[in-house]
């Protein structure tokens, strides 16, 4: 059959896209750079290549109703959603998806993608990726290697292994990867015209790259394979054995298999790529205005030139300002010059040792039936805005500190509160006491808004039990 299953992996957290990225909402489930989220625009980019089928999505289990939702947004219903219990980067990553793929077709090629790069010219992708596809289906493990265009120290490089003469080819044996370079290093490198940046993209037979990682890293392998005989069916995910899968050691496909495989090959593309990784990336990946500016929302200013400036919810001024990006959410706002947003990563890591949760929440909340945004907060009380989906179910549930009261602001409520259950309407309101149980259904097809205020002794979202829950999260506060 020898299908082309494209593998997208969604496991990462974009820190350094702080603070619109973060650890419960990372970039790829973004729309940071048009109509679409960063995965939407991976999912449409690699389902239209020629021959493609169903994807093989691998992604941390706290994102998996949000993948889901942006997947059956673009009407792709995926081969497979693995959920992955702990990051341990691509190599074992990707032995999962590919051990999969396997019991789909034993002799299935598959494309892997990261879900948060850009590239702008769909079509030269895909004209590579045909390449690449040719020269896997020949059982060679291919990677992307992108034209570079300027010196760059932000990433690795691959040095092809050609003749005199033979720049036409459309592909190239691997002669080395090589670790980011100092500036002076990077600029002979991309004189030579000899080396291309590590796209991190790859194509091969999914049972080539399992029999060399076999080979190469046998520990990864075994335990990819234990970890998944050992998974489990929930709902439309494969839960993968967290306690086996945590045993595998951390490893990219470039250390564990491609920089020690005889026939690893590269496929040059120029194609505006972009893995958009910090904030200056993410602002020359973008259109700007004649002063150099990119600016995104409700944002005025005034002798400003070369910004990146980014309002969420609020009017962002500036004035005066050069080679900056401003960045306002609902509870965080970022200014830093363009030169340091490296530096944003350690700005997550002093949150997390304060126990922040801006460093992995957003004021918003998304959950499987919509979402929550805190509004207030006081002593003893909570105000928030619920927004539930069509269809959208709450768990039947408990708290033991707080009572809840709910307003109706637009559509039908479906209310169980013990053995009652009756409608709410807009602008009518119920009191749910301490220690009821309760839930919330939308069976309308618009939109549920309701405002909860909540008082108590305590008030967060641990205090929770489930009884019932449509989204198999029975039994936990998740």
């Amino acid at each position: 059959m020898r299908s082309l299953i494209p593998v997208v992996l969604s496991g990462g957290s974009g820190s350094r896209l702080w603070p619109l990225s973060r650890e419960m909402y990372p970039k790829q489930l973004l729309a940071l750079t048009g109509p679409q989220t960063m995965l939407q625009d991976t999912l449409a980019r690699v389902t239209g290549i020629s021959g493609a089928g169903a994807p093989i999505i691998v992604c941390n289990e706290a994102h998996r109703f949000m993948v889901a939702e942006q997947m059956r947004a673009l009407s792709i219903a995926a081969a497979a959603i693995i959920l992955e219990p702990v990051g341990r980067n691509t190599a074992p990553a990707v032995a999962l998806a590919a051990l999969q793929a396997v019991r789909i077709d034993p002799q299935s090629t598959i494309i892997v993608a990261p879900a948060d790069h850009v590239i702008r010219d769909v079509n030269a992708f895909k004209r590579a990726a045909e390449v690449a596809v040719a020269e896997a289906m020949e059982g060679r493990l291919v990677t992307f290697g992108i034209v570079a265009h300027a010196p760059e120290t932000g990433y690795g490089y691959i040095r092809r292994r050609a003749s005199p003469g033979d720049d036409a080819r459309s592909a190239y044996p691997v002669a080395e990867f090589v670790e980011k370079p100092p500036l002076e290093t990077a600029r002979q490198f991309v004189a030579s015209g000899s080396y291309y940046w590590n796209s991190g993209i790859f194509v091969f037979q999914a049972a080539r790259y399992l029999e060399e990682l076999r080979h190469f890293a046998p520990d990864i392998f075994g335990v990819a394979v234990a970890a998944l005989e050992a998974a489990k069916a929930d709902l439309d995910f494969v839960r993968i054995d967290k306690a086996i899968f945590e045993t595998s050691r951390s490893d990219s496909i470039d250390y564990a298999v491609m920089e020690k495989t005889h026939d690893a090959m590269v496929v040059p593309l120029d194609a505006g790529w972009s893995d958009v990784g910090s904030w200056a990336s993410l602002c020359d990946a973008l259109p700007s205005d004649e002063q150099g500016n990119v600016l995104t929302g409700d944002v005025l200013v005034h002798d400003v030139q070369d910004c990146y400036v980014h309002s969420t919810s609020r009017l962002v001024a500036a004035v005066g300002m050069q080679d900056h990006v401003i960045v306002e959410t609902k509870d965080a706002v970022l200014v830093a010059p363009k030169d340091r947003v490296q530096d944003v990563r350690k700005l997550v890591d002093l949150l997390k040792k304060s126990a922040r949760a801006e460093s992995s929440l957003h004021r918003e909340v998304f959950r499987p039936w919509g979402s929550y945004d805190s509004i207030d907060h006081g002593e003893r009380y909570q105000v928030k805005h619920l927004s539930v989906n069509p269809g959208g179910v709450l768990s039947l549930q408990l708290h033991n500190k707080r009572a809840e009261h709910w307003v109706v602001v637009s559509g039908i409520a479906r209310i169980t509160c013990n053995e009652r259950i009756f409608e709410l309407k807009e602008n009518e309101s119920t009191y749910i006491p301490l220690g009821a149980k309760h839930r919330i259904e939308n069976t309308g097809d618009q939109q549920l808004h309701i405002i909860e205020v909540q008082s108590g002794s305590y008030l967060g979202e641990d205090d929770i039990v489930r009884f019932e829950d449509n989204y198999g999260r029975k039994g936990t506060t998740a």
